[in-house]
């Protein structure tokens, strides 16, 4: 049940994404026609305090057309460690060091089209300091308790993807359950 790349070119190359055209063949034999938008993929981090407060931020989100509630995220850099990208992104949006990153696995974004994955951590034992987002980053932290979150994303309040995968996984490990593939 795989598809084989017969050949393929690249039709757009920004700063964030590639845009690629293949040609693939079919488990059926046929060939057919795959977009794919590729990236270096992301760390997403989500911070837990003493107090049981996830730490969240708000930010304007174009392509959503909405203010949205989201986990500190970002982008990895060319041979970038997830891990470090993780307490970075950490740091520069939330002012944040993290005593204690906690890996919470891999998953794609959306895997019709998107080859990213993102790299998910549960970030404990925190220490506060000075946030310093990037050039063009209008971020807004929010501290919300943990049990809340779950009921917001059921409401509707949150509705990033990522976000909502990783406050469930962040969920099941603090209750005790580390059934993950690692």
């Amino acid at each position: 049940m795989t598809e084989t790349k017969l050949d393929g070119q690249t039709v757009y190359e920004g700063r964030v994404i590639t845009v690629r055209k293949d040609t693939v063949r079919m488990p059926d034999g046929s060939a057919a026609v795959r977009e794919v938008v590729s990236s270096s993929g992301a760390a997403v981090v989500l911070p837990v305090n003493g107090k049981g407060e996830a730490v969240l931020v708000r930010q304007y989100r174009y392509a959503a057309g909405s203010l949205l509630l989201e986990a500190p995220a970002g982008k990895l850099e060319k041979g970038e460690d997830p891990r470090a990208c993780a307490a970075r992104e950490l740091k520069e949006e939330t002012g944040y060091s993290s005593g204690r990153m906690v890996s919470l696995g891999t998953i794609y974004s959306s895997p019709g089209v998107f080859d990213e994955q993102l790299h998910l951590f549960l970030a404990l034992d925190l220490t506060c300091g000075d946030s310093c987002p990037d050039e063009g980053e209008f971020i807004e932290t929010v501290h919300m308790p943990l049990e809340a979150l779950t009921r917001d994303i059921m409401r509707g309040k949150i509705r990033d993807a990522k976000t909502v995968a990783i406050i469930l996984m962040a969920n099941e490990f603090l209750k005790g359950n580390k059934y993950r593939a690692e």
